[in-house]
């Protein structure tokens, strides 16, 4: 008899925390792609990975297989909504707010230094405001200090590549500030 290998395919976790994190990215929620690779940002029009590395958050651009290798630089990645979707507009603002607690309530007890909302457009829901503007927000979530940076999607045509660099590293110098 041969013995036979048995696979069992995970379901796709966008989580990657641990505690002690400088900064957590958080996207809205998974993309199909990242469902069905298992890795998050693994759109081959996503901008992520490299604006991560140009921005200085790391010293080699990543491939999304190797997300976990953020945690050896601190830094991790969520979404407030664990539902796969194509694009980010099928996610309702209700859902968004009925995520809230449990998003909170993860965030409270990884604590990171930090925490950076990749678009408005979860965070305006959650907070049940329009007017956010980017960077360094008012009120915070989870009881952590919150920035707003652009998604850095390939879909978000209004943000150069250099614009995102800019902007991201702007924020990697404040953090780095924060100790």
């Amino acid at each position: 008899m041969i013995a036979a290998e048995w696979h069992v395919a995970l379901p796709y976790d966008p989580d990657i925390l641990a505690t002690g994190l400088k900064a957590v990215f958080c996207g809205m929620n998974p993309a199909i792609s990242a469902d069905t690779s298992g890795h998050s940002f693994s759109a081959p029009s996503n901008r992520f990975w490299k604006v991560l590395y140009l921005a200085g958050f790391t010293d080699v651009q990543l491939e999304p297989k190797e997300a976990y290798r953020l945690l050896a630089y601190r830094f991790g990645i969520t979404a407030v909504v664990t539902r796969p979707t194509r694009r980010g507009i099928e996610v309702s603002t209700g859902e968004f707010r009925t995520a809230r607690p449990h998003f909170e309530e993860r965030i409270r007890g990884f604590a990171p230094r930090s925490i950076a909302f990749l678009g408005k457009r979860a965070l305006s829901a959650m907070l049940r405001r329009h007017d956010l503007d980017w960077g360094r927000q008012p009120r915070s979530i989870g009881d952590v200090p919150t920035w707003v940076l652009p998604n850095p999607s390939g879909l978000n045509r209004g943000f150069s590549l250099d614009a995102l660099v800019s902007i991201y590293t702007a924020f990697r110098v404040e953090i780095d500030d924060m100790r």
